[in-house]
């Protein structure tokens, strides 16, 4: 796809909790076509230690408003800059950038989503909920505090919750939920995104059960291009970088991701 660099406008910048803020921006041209999964490279303004762009994934798309969501989480100085951005800024972006998620349609699909990895996961379950599939959103953190957007995630579909302090919903991580203790799940494919312990943990379950499952990857990604070369990943094809030929891979797809036993892991991010 057409890469395309363009300014918006910030009409709001919600915060979500201590760490996470959610930008709505206005582009000031037509926006081009964008796939649940892709991602954008945000230029950092106003921030002396910043010098390359920063990713962020796709959260939700608005075509008639001409408008996109950003879920931003402060890690350090260039997204603390861009989380303090006030309304009425101009963000410079560079986008769509990656692959995007297979949408499946009039099937019955998990999406599951640790910490802020919920971000590409908004615009996915519109698509989805649009091509007749029934969703069932699955969100993680360790505590209650940490469960972003639940209640947007409920126009698609059933939302399930699992904190590790049992502050919400379920009590232990994500794979302990009680949605995976079925013998033979009804999902006809799994989509998550989060922490790789999180996602190799879920691709294990999966592939127990035949059921194909698409992970979003976060390697670092400083041009979005593949010129750096700072986000190869091994695969059985062999090395591929994260943002052109990703984030979105099938697990089975990832050396190190098939595994006869499930892992523990943290769904902090």
């Amino acid at each position: 796809m057409k890469k395309h660099i363009l300014d918006f406008r910030v009409i709001s910048n919600q915060p979500l909790n201590d760490n996470h803020n959610l930008l709505e921006l206005e582009c000031n041209e037509a926006m081009p076509q964008m796939l649940a999964g892709q991602f954008a490279e945000v230029r950092i303004d106003g921030s002396p230690t910043t010098y390359l762009r920063r990713p962020f994934s796709i959260h939700r798309v608005d075509y008639a408003k001409n408008t996109m969501h950003l879920l931003i989480k402060s890690v350090g100085d260039g997204t603390r800059s861009l989380a303090n951005i006030e309304t009425g800024n101009s963000v410079n972006i560079m986008l769509p950038l990656g692959n995007g998620f297979p949408i499946s349609e009039n099937s019955e699909v998990l999406l599951v989503g640790g910490g802020c990895g919920v971000a590409p996961l908004w615009y996915l379950a519109e698509q989805l909920n649009k091509s007749d599939n029934k969703v069932t959103m699955l969100i993680g953190g360790r505590s209650a505090k940490d469960i972003l957007l639940a209640d947007e995630y409920s126009r698609f579909g059933k939302v399930l919750i699992a904190t590790e302090d049992g502050s919400h919903g379920e009590t232990g991580m994500v794979t302990a939920h009680s949605v995976f203790r079925s013998e033979k799940l009804p999902f006809s494919a799994i989509y998550c995104c989060g922490p790789d312990g999180m996602m190799k943990a879920i691709s294990h379950i999966a592939e127990k059960q035949n059921i194909p499952c698409f992970v979003s990857l976060e390697n670092t990604m400083a041009c979005g291009i593949g010129a750096c070369l700072c986000c190869v990943v091994d695969t059985h094809q062999g090395n591929r970088c994260v943002c052109t030929e990703g984030p979105v891979f099938n697990s089975k797809e990832l050396k190190g991701w098939s595994a006869e036993t499930e892992v523990g892991c943290s769904i902090d991010r």
